[in-house]
């Protein structure tokens, strides 16, 4: 059986527990499909394995049944038990309920309430618990030890790993001429179940993990020779925030995986675009993580001619996220360029300053009026690439103009575009912090109340959802130097995430 296996499976062992893994009892194996317009567009044989198409639309299953149906006649009777609020919850109450055991699935209390229903309606049960992911798992896991449950790990377990390698098996038979296979990275399991089925059998096939540059576990712990604790993660993909490797998944992909790379958040916009432009597919942002990394690599590498691979692994999107990539593709495929321009307060000013870009085409124009002498626009362009981008911040400066590019500043993309014109006619003393704020009732109210305690005044406060658990907020508190210190207490105790931003460009150019 899968969960045999030992608690350092050697490469042979793992070949032998994905070729004898029942996960084909749930799962099913899906298309490897061709993208045409990407695979001429980048000189290379474009292809994306759509795990999308499995019944929880996510590759999750393949892991979850994977090792619930290695379990014991005991451990079935009972039950299995997870924490999660995304696909692998999923996973487990759809292997659970294919296999006649019960499943209890832990998630946070803010969890929405389509994930829930999803849930439920795949046979599990819900137990909502806890703020955050961490709770929830607490608490898993101490139900797991009274009611003597078995607790279904989300990657970091040789079964589960397993299970996830049936994957690489299903390349293998589908197309055996690949160059490269571009795997996402969370906690592992996927990239490290593909890596070493993929090198017991074809050892020629390089296998590449694709991180979010913001959730990079995986990287951070290759640099340091070991698991990593990461500080924080971004939220944006959050199938893959996950803060550090699991210890199993991080020596198969440091014995195994060829090279990582890592990816914005506009590099994954772009890549869903790409796509639903290609196969008609709408990927969550993890599910099309390895289309970014793909397309970033073939470019860095300067590849022609290969066969590469990338994993469509989920599709469980928040309809309302497609707003945020909508606006955010163009930049991630160098086709938009923000800038911040200061220019003459006078009649015929953006005549000239449109003349001098001459046939680009202005995709956003944000302006009010400040003072009598000048005034600092926030302006998009369209390119087609970064050298378009600097001929532009060159011609500008040489007609005169003093010119800042805000194409990677996160502050102007996500808030100042929105908040142009808002610029204090008095110095507030004021300092910006950046806000990971929960989308769930009272949020607000908890933000004010411990805030409200200290002696900073709330002088600035922008929020923007985009369709995720979590939404971004920018503040801005007139607050004294000698005061920080006790203030950056209460941004502890308030427990959401945090930055100082006040040193960002945008900030000074439109609002400080």
């Amino acid at each position: 059986m899968v969960n045999n296996l030992s608690n350092a499976p050697t490469g042979a062992e793992y070949l032998r527990a994905i070729l004898i893994s029942k996960v084909y009892e749930a799962a099913k194996v899906t298309p490897l499909q061709l993208m045409p317009k990407l695979s001429e567009r980048l000189g290379n044989r474009i292809y994306v394995k759509r795990e999308d198409h499995q019944p929880v639309h996510s590759f999750k299953l393949r892991g979850a049944y994977a090792m619930i149906s290695g379990l014991t006649q005991a451990q079935k009777e009972a039950g299995v038990i997870t924490a999660s609020a995304g696909n692998h919850a999923q996973g487990v109450a759809l292997s659970a309920k294919n296999a006649g055991i019960r499943a209890l699935i832990v998630m946070p209390q803010n969890t929405p309430s389509i994930k829930v229903d999803a849930v439920r309606g795949h046979g599990g049960e819900v137990l909502l618990h806890g703020a955050n992911f961490d709770e929830a798992k607490a608490k898993a896991i101490e139900l797991s030890q009274t009611e003597q449950m078995t607790f279904i790990p989300p990657f970091d377990h040789p079964a589960v790993i397993a299970g996830q390698g049936s994957i690489g098996m299903e390349l293998l038979q589908q197309n055996g001429h690949i160059n490269r296979i571009f795997v996402p990275v969370g906690g592992g399991g996927l990239l490290a179940g593909v890596a070493v089925l993929i090198k017991q059998l074809m050892p020629e096939i390089k296998v590449i993990g694709v991180e979010a540059k913001d959730s990079a576990c995986l990287y951070y712990a290759l640099k340091a020779g070991r698991p990593v604790d990461l500080e924080r993660v971004g939220l944006f993909a959050d199938g893959v925030a996950v803060k550090r490797i699991g210890d199993e998944t991080f020596r198969i992909c440091q014995q195994y995986v060829d090279d990582v790379i890592l990816v914005d958040g506009d590099e994954i916009c772009a890549a869903m675009k790409d796509m639903f432009e290609n196969v008609r597919a709408v990927p969550e942002p993890s599910g099309a993580l390895s289309l970014a990394g793909l397309k970033k690599y073939a470019k860095q590498h300067n590849l022609q001619g290969e066969t590469l691979v990338n994993l469509l692994s989920g599709a469980n999107l928040n309809f309302h996220t497609l707003r945020y990539v909508s606006e955010r593709c163009e930049i991630g495929e160098k086709h938009e360029a923000l800038f911040a321009v200061t220019i003459p307060e006078q009649r015929g000013s953006f005549l000239k300053f449109c003349q001098i870009l001459g046939q680009n085409a202005v995709t956003e124009f944000n302006y009010r009026y400040a003072d009598e002498k000048q005034a600092c626009i926030f302006v998009g362009v369209r390119i087609t690439g970064e050298q378009e981008k600097q001929v532009i911040i060159q011609q500008l400066k040489q007609g005169g103009y003093d010119v800042q590019d805000l194409s990677d500043d996160d502050i102007a993309k996500t808030h100042i575009r929105y908040m142009v014109g808002g610029r204090s006619s008095s110095d507030l003393n004021e300092r910006l912090y950046s806000f990971e704020f929960p989308e769930q009732k009272g949020a607000l109210l908890k933000f004010l109340e411990t805030l409200g305690t200290t002696d900073a005044n709330i002088s600035l406060f922008h929020y923007r959802g985009h369709g995720a658990d979590y939404g971004d907020v920018l503040a801005g508190f007139q607050i004294n130097d000698a005061d920080l210190p006790a203030f950056k207490q209460h941004l502890e105790k308030l427990g959401y995430a945090y930055q100082d931003v006040t040193d960002s460009p945008s900030y000074r150019y439109f609002l400080g």
